[in-house]
């Protein structure tokens, strides 16, 4: 019996998306809805599988946990890369790893973004809770037309934002490590610095890749710079942020607040102090999680785990 370890399936969906049963009788299929937090915990849980499932970069995967599944044989990542996964440990201990395709979370991701950008500039969620308690109108919103929109990153995504800045009619700027001018004019952006980008931006959006050198790239001094009404979305990565800068700067209202999707520790603590703050518009990562993403993610998930048990495994990843 094969048996197969799909993660981290928080709203109970996996095995309704895609069709399993297509692996055979000899496969035997078990969902996980919580969060392995630890090492610790995920070797227990995970020790007797010979597939484990990740669903994006929800749970990571170090070397120190793959030496401890001793029947793991494969792995199946969704997307096209995963951070949070060894792969080299992978690759010495013969374990292949294969991936599914993106999806529509391109679009899915921006959409939400936008989304958080409109909320909080008319103070949806605020408002929303004061309705729910008899309330009315309490908060003067912020129009997009004729704002600046800053974006930190103009990649595929990025680019995306910058279309949909422009026909909100916003002006929008960008700037990352690599960005040219002549880059950023082709996507329909200024390259600017970007100490000029926080000084000037009403709604400042991150759009970079989580590593070393984006890793707090968004401290206390950025947020000083920003405008007392500007404010900060992100949908990247929640340690692109120094989260105990940010949490300063909207407990003391020196920016007028945050739309947020993802965060340092995730799921995001019950007791933590973001859930506590009013200027602030908290998703709990939704950016790609979509009817259509997850479609396309869980079967592709079965497509790789049927051509692995064929012996002709599809879309191998691979360590650099």
């Amino acid at each position: 019996m094969t048996q197969i370890a799909v993660l981290d399936d928080y709203q109970r969906v996996a095995l309704s998306m895609a069709d399993w049963s297509r692996l055979g009788a000899d496969c035997r299929v078990t969902v996980f809805d919580r969060n392995l937090r630890t090492v610790e915990e995920a070797a227990e849980a995970l020790a007797g599988f010979d597939v484990i499932c990740l669903l994006r970069e929800r749970m990571a995967v170090p070397a120190e946990l793959i030496a401890r599944l001793p029947k793991l044989k494969l792995i199946v990542v969704t997307g096209t890369h995963n951070r949070t996964l060894d792969l080299a440990a992978a690759e010495a201990r013969g374990v292949t790893v294969t991936h599914t395709r993106g999806g529509d979370s391109y679009y899915a991701t921006t959409e939400l973004a936008l989304g958080l950008m409109i909320a909080c500039a008319r103070r949806l969620a605020f408002e929303d809770r004061g309705m729910r308690q008899g309330l009315w109108q309490r908060t003067l919103g912020m129009t997009l037309h004729g704002r600046t929109l800053g974006l930190l990153g103009l990649g595929r995504m990025g680019k995306r934002m910058a279309e949909l800045g422009r026909a909100l009619g916003m002006r929008v700027l960008a700037w990352s490590v690599n960005l040219t001018a002549d880059r950023a004019e082709a996507a329909g952006a200024t390259y600017v610095s970007k100490e000029r980008l926080f000084r000037e931006s009403d709604i400042v959006s991150i759009h970079l890749v989580l590593g070393e050198r984006t890793r707090g790239l968004v401290g206390a001094a950025e947020l000083t710079l920003m405008k007392p009404s500007a404010f900060l979305i992100n949908t990247s990565r929640g340690p692109i942020v120094d989260e105990a800068a940010l949490i300063t700067a909207l407990s003391e209202n020196r920016i007028a607040g945050a739309g947020l999707d993802v965060y340092d520790v995730e799921p995001l603590p019950a007791e933590h102090p973001l859930r506590t703050l009013d200027n602030v518009m908290l998703a709990p990562h939704l950016g790609f999680v979509t009817e259509g993403t997850y479609r396309g993610f869980y079967e592709d998930m079965v497509e790789c785990i049927a051509a692995w048990r064929a012996g002709a495994p599809v879309r191998l990843l691979r360590a650099a």
